[in-house]
């Protein structure tokens, strides 16, 4: 789910990448992180599990650039069909993860993936 072109500069201390994307029909989406392994944004990890994100993969990796990157996947269970968020719901966790991100420094756009790339 996420591209990370270089590990040369950080977004936050212990961040290099965040997406927030969602499955078409795009009303549930996933925390989407590229993080120094070495210096993991420990606040940022505990601010997401207290909204409720849960991991749901991850995997250490070196970037082509040299950077060693730890990539990390949160999702979080909605009440709607196959724990899909409802529309209140989808406005108060993306509120919420906007203002945890914004207290970082990190302007994060909101995307929905092609199906291709969700389901590939």
């Amino acid at each position: 789910m996420l591209f990370l072109k270089s590990t040369a500069v950080m977004k936050a201390p212990g961040i290099y990448e965040v997406d927030l994307a969602a499955k078409p029909p795009g009303k549930t989406f996933g925390v989407y992180l590229a993080t120094d392994p070495d210096n993991p944004p420990q606040a940022l990890l505990a601010a997401l599990a207290e909204l409720g994100f849960k991991g749901s993969y991850q995997k250490k990796y070196t970037h082509r650039d040299g950077g060693r990157v730890l990539d990390l996947h949160f999702e979080k269970d909605g009440t709607d069909v196959f724990k899909g968020w409802k529309a209140d719901e989808c406005s108060a966790n993306l509120a919420a993860l906007d203002s945890l991100f914004s207290k970082l420094g990190i302007s994060v756009a909101r995307r929905v993936m092609s199906m291709a790339e969700a389901y590939a």
